[in-house]
C-alpha cells in the first residue's frame, strides 16, 4: 500500500482529447495518488490545458474510464493543479477563465517542483 509513502508526485499531462487514453491515465494516476495520501502536483500542458476551463473536462469521453471531471475534482480538492503559462497564452486562457483552484505558472515553478528531494515526476 502507498499509505506510508511521503514522496511528492508531479505529473505533467500533455495530452487531451487528441490522445484520450494517455490523458485519462495521467488523471487516473493523479487521483489514485491523492486518494492514497500522496502529495500531488498535476500540470496541464498542451491539449490538456483546456481542462483548466469550467465544463471542458465534462466534454471528455473515453469508454471504460473514470469520468474526467471526477478525477480532476479529486486532485483539485487535495492536490495542486497548474496550467502552463505558455500553453495558456497560446490558447487565450487567462487566470480569471480557469476553474477555482487552478493556478497558472511556468517552467521555473515546474523545475523547482521536480528538482526537490523526494519528488517523482511523470510525463504523459
Amino acid at each position: 500500500m502507498l499509505g506510508s509513502v511521503s514522496k511528492k508526485l508531479v505529473i505533467k499531462v500533455t495530452a487531451g482529447a487528441d490522445a484520450p487514453e494517455r490523458c485519462s491515465q495521467a488523471f487516473t494516476v493523479a487521483a489514485v495518488a491523492v486518494a492514497s495520501g500522496v502529495e500531488v502536483s498535476l500540470w496541464l500542458t498542451g491539449e490538456s490545458s483546456w481542462f483548466a476551463l469550467p465544463g471542458r473536462a465534462a466534454e471528455f469521453e473515453l469508454p471504460h474510464a473514470a469520468p474526467l471531471p471526477d478525477l480532476l475534482d479529486s486532485v483539485l480538492a487535495a492536490g495542486t493543479v497548474t496550467l502552463c503559462t505558455q500553453c495558456a497564452v497560446r490558447r487565450g486562457i487567462e487566470q480569471a477563465d480557469t476553474l477555482d483552484g487552478v493556478r497558472i505558472a511556468g517552467a521555473q515553478v515546474f523545475l523547482s517542483e521536480i528538482m526537490a528531494d523526494g519528488v517523482q515526476a511523470l510525463v504523459y
